[in-house]
């Protein structure tokens, strides 16, 4: 689909020969795109350009995982400081073409530097970048923190907890219901608006968790030395970086110092697979869990802004 405004071009990309062109914004995802592309995680149809005699005035782009046949992460969208108008109509005809109508539209993330609050030039280009996405409909969700973790001392396991994998499905599916009661995370908040625990911990082990490219046998169960389940760890490569994807304690355990025991092995886990990084996120309101990883020697080496369009 292409569209002319006046004397500016809305299209998808022709092909990934044009790669070329929607990186002349810059971005940190940029230099992941060719590889995307190559997976079947981005297609050029899901690539969209505003072009002012040729040049690129906005872009904006969509991510799913490999075989989706729609996408499910709005995650680029770039447009000039003077062209926020030809920002917006880019986005209005993309998300017609690609958005099913009565469907709400993929959420939009995006990476920002760990101190962009105190950069008013920062600030003020994430603001002009986020009030056109409010004049299409979208509006502020959570703010994240971004989290590493490079090769170095992990915390010496304590013997207060015994760690193995999942016995199967269900008893994952169970504990991920359980440590939805209480949850700080605004996603998981929000699903609870919308379904049972039960069911919200379903769809994540069957839509996310085990569509990782990595080993589940990564996987594992706290438990004490009696054999009472206390929580869980997620350890896995996304296709990008060895990741922390998931970790809970259950409710009537929390407080009690196991989330440091728990990090630590699924660290100690990825660690061993000779990587030069860890990485994990939490949210920015979610104050144990990012105090967790700062004990954890896990740095913040960004954030990330998430915003959504109402049901």
């Amino acid at each position: 689909m292409t569209s002319h405004h006046d004397d500016m071009i809305l299209r998808p990309l022709a092909g990934r020969d044009e790669l070329s062109l929607f990186n002349e914004f810059p971005y940190v995802l940029n230099a992941e795109l060719a590889g995307d592309l190559a997976a079947g995680r981005r297609h050029p149809g899901w690539m969209w350009l505003a072009l002012r005699e040729g040049s690129p005035v906005a872009r904006a782009a969509w991510w799913s995982r490999p075989g989706d046949p729609e996408p499910l992460l709005m995650d680029v969208f770039d447009v000039a400081p003077d062209r926020l108008d030809d920002g917006e109509r880019l986005l209005r005809a993309a998300l017609a073409d690609l958005v099913p109508a009565g469907r709400r539209p993929p959420e939009y993330g995006r990476f920002l530097p760990p101190d962009w609050h105190d950069h008013p030039d920062t600030r003020r280009v994430v603001a002009d970048r986020m009030g056109v996405l409010e004049r299409v409909g979208a509006k502020l969700f959570v703010e994240r923190l971004r989290l590493q973790w490079h090769p170095g001392p992990i915390r010496p396991a304590t013997g207060r907890l015994a760690f193995r994998p999942p016995r199967d499905a269900d008893e994952l599916i169970g504990l991920m219901t359980e440590v939805m009661d209480g949850t700080l995370d605004a996603h998981g908040r929000d699903e609870l608006t919308r379904m049972t625990a039960a069911e919200a911990a379903r769809q994540q082990y069957h839509e996310e968790l085990v569509r990782y490219p990595s080993p589940q046998d990564w996987w594992r169960v706290a438990a004490t030395p009696e054999g009472e389940p206390v929580g869980f760890v997620i350890p896995a490569h996304n296709g990008y970086n060895a990741t922390i994807a998931y970790i809970g304690v259950l409710p009537a355990l929390r407080g009690r110092g196991h989330i440091d025991d728990i990090l630590a092995e699924g660290t100690r886990i990825l660690a061993a697979q000779n990587v030069s990084r860890i990485q994990a996120s939490t949210d920015v309101g979610n104050v144990p869990m990012a105090r967790a990883f700062a004990r954890a020697g896990y740095d913040i080496f960004g954030r990330e802004i998430d915003m959504v369009w109402p049901a």
